[in-house]
């Protein structure tokens, strides 16, 4: 198995992995993002996000999507946004690989924190991430606004 920067030509693969997640998550229908959105996205000039891919026999096993923030607190972070593995392929270190790949290029970067999220009831990815010494934060609460909630927003006067 081999970790590397992904190239446009992994896309395909990507997505593929990207959609396994969300059934896994249980809204396989919230992804509308295309190869074509990754490539664009991924390797235009700056690059919206970067991703390492877990090979092995030119099938991307495993993916690590991520992308650099800043804290008003912490100054440069990094953003893991996904860290998938096919579900065939776990239990074999993939994730272990890409995740210490994550955090060995945050801090050759000089990042000071590098946060995710993690569903509440993923009970193995908060045991893993917990293991690895991160905090699973309780008090905090993810927010988002979607398209519709965007267009809403907008819509109102004052």
């Amino acid at each position: 198995m081999t970790i590397r920067p992904a190239q446009p030509s992994d896309m395909k693969q990507v997505l593929e992995r990207i959609r396994e997640l969300a059934v896994f998550e249980k809204e396989p229908e919230a992804v509308v993002i295309t190869e074509a959105d990754l490539i664009r996205d991924g390797f235009s000039d700056p690059p919206l996000f970067k991703c390492l891919v877990a090979e092995e026999q030119d099938i991307v096993l495993g993916i690590a999507l991520f992308y650099f923030r800043y804290s008003t607190w912490k100054g440069k972070t990094i953003h893991l946004e996904d860290l998938i593995v096919k579900a065939s392929e776990r239990g074999r270190g993939i994730g272990m690989a890409l995740y210490r790949e994550v955090i060995r290029r945050g801090k050759e970067e000089g990042v000071r924190r590098i946060e995710w999220a993690v569903l509440d009831w993923n009970t193995p990815a908060i045991q893993f991430y917990e293991k690895t010494g991160a905090r699973v934060l309780p008090d905090w609460r993810v927010v988002q606004m979607d398209e519709n909630g965007i267009a809403t927003f907008l819509e109102k006067k004052g």
